[in-house]
C-alpha cells in the first residue's frame, strides 16, 4: 500500500473533509471560533489575581493583572472575551504603584461568546502589563452560589466554578481559548470560617483564615482556572494526594478514593512523569453538573461517586488521567475536544486494567460501547463525527460518547495495528513532544503519521483515518469490545423473563455496580406492572443508594410509568445536579403526556439548585420556545 507522507495525509485528509461538506472543509484548524480575543497579535502570558468572595451580593470583585506579549507589531488593542462582567476601569501598569488609566470598551453581545472587551495599549514595548478592576453579575454562568440547605452540611454557603468550556469569560476578562495557556496567582478573600481552594499550588490542608494564596507556574488554558469556597476540610491519601470536602462527607469520601495515590503511581508507569506536583480531589455539592472536572492539581467531583464500594472510581482514573492528556497536552479548539477526551477514555481503561484487572476493564468497555451506540442512535450524522464542526453553536453541544468512546475506540484500532508496546512508547513521546502546548487534529495527525504509521507502512491508511475522524457512525473495521465478561447477567436476566426463575433466586450475590447497570440497562423496553414490582421487591431498586444504579432503574420506572417510583425520581432530580444523571431522566419524562406534566412540575422545583450550565440544557428540554404564532391571510 502507498505510504503518505505528512504533507500527503495532511492533503488527504483536507481533502476528506471536503467531500464531507463545504461547510466543514472551510474550517481553519487553527482557528477558535469561540473565542472574540485576538491571541494572535497580542497573548497573555500570565494572571494576578485579587478578588472578594461576597455570598450576600453573589459576587466576585477585585482586579486582574495581565502580562502581555506582542506578536504583532504595532498592535495597539488587546481584546478579551467577557461575558456578563461588570469591568469599572483599565489601567497600564508601568510599576508597582504607578498605574496610568487607559481606554477600553465593550463590544456587541453575542448570545454565546459573550462580549469582547477591547483594551487601548501602547505600541511598546513587546511585554507590558495591564490591570482591570471589575466583578461579575449574580448569574455568572461559570459560578454556583449555594445556600446552606444546598450543601451537604447544611451550615455553609458554598461557590463554586466550572469553566469548560467557555464559562471562565464569566468571572474573568481573559482571553478564553484553550490555544492560550498562561500562569498565575491568586489571592482570594472570603467570609470568616470558610476555605478557598484554587487548582493550584497551596499548603494542603492550611489552617483557616480570610485570606489564601495560590500559584500555579505550569502554564494552563482559561478553562482549567478553578476556584471553590465552602467550609472545607482535608483528607491526606497518600504522599501526594489528599481529599477536601465538607465535614459531614470528609471521611467516607477519603474511604472511597483511598486508591489515589495507586492510580498516580500506576499513571506514572504506564504514561510517564506527573508534572503537576500534587493531585488532590474536591468533593462538591450534589449540583455539581458533571462527573469531574480535571482542574490541575485539584479535580473538582461529584459525591454521586460515593458509593461505599469503590465501584465508580473510574471517575476517579478518568480526571487523574487528565494530568497527561487535557492538561499537559491540550485541544487546541472545541473541535479538537476528542483529543482530550477520547485519549483520557484510553488511559482511563489503562488504569482501571492495572489496578482491578482485565474482567473490570471489560466491563468498562462493554458499557461504554454500549451508551456510544445509544448516543450515535440520537445524533445527527455531523455530529457523529470526532472533528466536529461547532461553529455558531455551543461548545458543550460536543459534549457527547462521540468524543469519549468514539475517540478511544480510534486509538484502541491504532493500538490494535502496532501493538501495545509501540504504541505505549508512541504516547508517551507524543506527551513529551507537546507537553504544556495546546494541539489541533491536524497537527496530532500529522505527528502521528510522522512518529508512529512512517515505521510501519499499510499499517493505517489515509482513508481510514479519514473515516475516523470526518465520517459518520464507526468505520467498519473497528476493534469493538468482544468478552463474555456480562453473559451470566444475560443468562440470569433470560431465566427471569421466561419465567425459568423468580426475581429473589436469581444469582447476584456477586454482581458488582457494573453488572447491574448491564442487566438494567438491556431489558426489554416494556415490562408489566407485575414485573416491575417483582424486580423492585427483589433488589429494592427504588431506594438504591448508588446513584448510577438509581438512574437506570428510574428510567425503567419512566419508560414502563411505575407508580411506587415517582416519589423518589423527584426526590432524585431534586437533590443532584450531575447532567449525565438528570438529562436522560428529563428526555424519558417528554416522551409522553404524562411525562411532560410531570417533568414541567419536578422541574419548576429543581431549576433553582441546578448549576447554570445544566440549566441551559434542560430548559431547552423542558422548556422548549413555543413556535411563533403565524398571521392567516385575510
Amino acid at each position: 500500500m502507498l505510504r503518505f507522507t505528512t504533507l500527503a495525509i495532511a492533503a488527504f485528509l483536507w481533502q476528506g473533509a471536503a467531500c464531507a461538506g463545504a461547510e466543514q472543509s472551510s474550517i481553519d484548524p487553527s482557528h477558535d471560533y469561540h473565542s472574540l480575543s485576538n491571541p494572535q497579535s497580542l497573548k497573555v502570558e500570565h494572571l494576578e489575581l485579587a478578588l472578594d468572595v461576597d455570598f450576600d451580593a453573589r459576587r466576585l470583585s477585585g482586579t486582574v493583572d495581565l502580562r502581555v506579549r506582542r506578536l504583532e507589531p504595532g498592535a495597539r488593542e488587546l481584546i478579551l472575551d467577557t461575558r456578563d462582567l461588570v469591568i469599572r476601569q483599565a489601567w497600564l501598569v508601568n510599576g508597582p504603584n504607578f498605574l496610568v488609566p487607559t481606554g477600553f470598551r465593550l463590544g456587541d453581545r453575542d448570545s454565546i461568546l459573550g462580549r469582547a472587551l477591547v483594551i487601548d495599549v501602547p505600541s511598546e514595548p513587546n511585554t507590558f502589563v495591564v490591570r482591570i478592576s471589575y466583578q461579575t453579575d449574580p448569574a455568572a454562568t461559570a459560578l454556583q452560589w449555594l445556600a446552606p440547605a444546598q450543601t451537604a452540611g447544611k451550615q455553609h454557603p458554598f461557590l463554586f466554578s466550572q469553566s469548560q468550556a467557555i464559562q471562565a469569560r464569566s468571572w474573568i476578562p481573559l482571553q478564553d481559548t484553550p490555544q492560550v495557556r498562561a500562569t498565575y496567582r491568586a489571592t482570594i478573600h472570603t467570609p470568616p470560617g470558610l476555605r478557598a481552594v484554587m487548582g493550584a499550588a497551596s499548603e494542603p490542608g492550611a489552617a483557616r483564615g480570610r485570606k489564601y494564596e495560590f500559584e500555579m507556574t505550569r502554564a494552563i488554558p482559561s478553562y482549567l482556572m478553578a476556584l471553590a469556597v465552602g467550609d472545607l476540610d482535608f483528607r491526606r491519601l497518600g504522599a501526594r494526594t489528599g481529599v477536601y470536602a465538607e465535614p459531614v462527607i470528609a471521611d467516607a469520601a477519603a474511604n472511597e478514593f483511598a486508591d489515589t495515590e495507586s492510580m498516580l503511581e500506576t499513571c506514572e508507569q504506564l504514561f510517564g512523569p506527573y508534572r503537576w506536583d500534587r493531585y488532590d480531589l474536591l468533593i462538591l455539592p450534589p449540583s455539581f453538573p458533571f462527573g469531574g472536572m480535571e482542574n490541575p492539581r485539584l479535580s473538582f467531583i461529584t459525591p454521586t461517586v460515593i458509593a461505599g464500594d469503590r465501584s465508580l472510581v473510574a471517575l476517579i482514573a478518568h480526571e487523574l488521567a487528565h494530568s497527561w492528556s487535557g492538561n499537559l497536552v491540550t485541544n487546541a479548539t472545541w473541535r479538537d475536544f476528542w483529543l482530550n477526551e477520547g485519549f483520557t477514555v484510553f488511559l482511563e481503561r489503562r488504569i482501571m486494567e492495572a489496578l482491578y484487572g482485565q474482567r473490570r476493564r471489560d466491563m468498562e468497555d462493554v458499557l461504554g460501547l454500549q451508551s456510544l451506540q445509544a448516543d450515535l442512535a440520537t445524533l445527527e450524522p455531523h455530529d457523529q463525527v470526532l472533528a466536529i464542526d461547532l461553529r455558531g453553536r455551543d461548545p458543550d453541544e460536543g459534549v457527547t460518547e462521540v468524543a469519549y468512546e468514539k475517540g478511544y475506540l480510534f486509538l484502541e484500532y491504532l493500538e490494535s495495528r502496532v501493538g501495545r508496546e509501540r504504541f505505549e512508547t508512541f504516547l508517551r513521546e507524543y506527551f513529551d513532544r507537546y507537553a504544556f502546548q495546546s494541539v489541533t487534529t491536524e497537527e496530532f495527525v500529522a505527528y502521528l503519521q510522522e512518529h508512529l504509521l512512517d515505521t510501519a507502512p499499510a499499517v493505517v491508511s489515509a482513508a481510514a483515518l479519514d473515516a475516523w475522524l470526518h465520517a459518520p457512525g464507526l468505520p467498519a473495521d473497528a476493534v469493538l469490545p468482544q468478552s463474555d465478561v456480562f453473559d451470566q447477567v444475560d443468562a440470569q436476566k433470560q431465566a427471569w423473563l421466561t419465567g425459568t426463575r423468580p426475581a429473589g433466586e436469581l444469582d447476584t450475590s456477586a454482581w458488582t455496580t457494573q453488572e447491574w447497570l448491564h442487566f438494567l440497562d438491556n431489558l426489554p423496553q416494556h415490562l408489566s406492572a407485575p414485573q416491575m414490582s417483582e424486580l423492585d421487591a427483589a433488589f429494592h431498586f427504588t431506594q438504591a443508594g448508588n446513584s448510577e444504579i438509581a438512574h437506570s432503574w428510574l428510567r425503567v420506572a419512566i419508560r414502563n410509568r411505575y407508580q411506587p417510583a415517582l416519589p423518589r425520581l423527584e426526590s432524585y432530580l431534586t437533590s443532584i445536579g450531575r447532567r449525565k444523571l438528570i438529562k436522560p431522566l428529563y428526555e424519558d419524562l417528554m416522551k409522553s403526556k404524562w411525562g411532560a406534566i410531570e417533568a414541567r412540575r419536578i422541574y419548576a422545583l429543581a431549576r433553582p439548585g441546578y448549576h447554570p450550565i445544566a440549566v441551559t440544557t434542560l430548559d431547552a428540554i423542558v422548556l422548549p420556545p413555543r413556535p411563533a404564532a403565524t398571521r392567516s391571510a385575510t
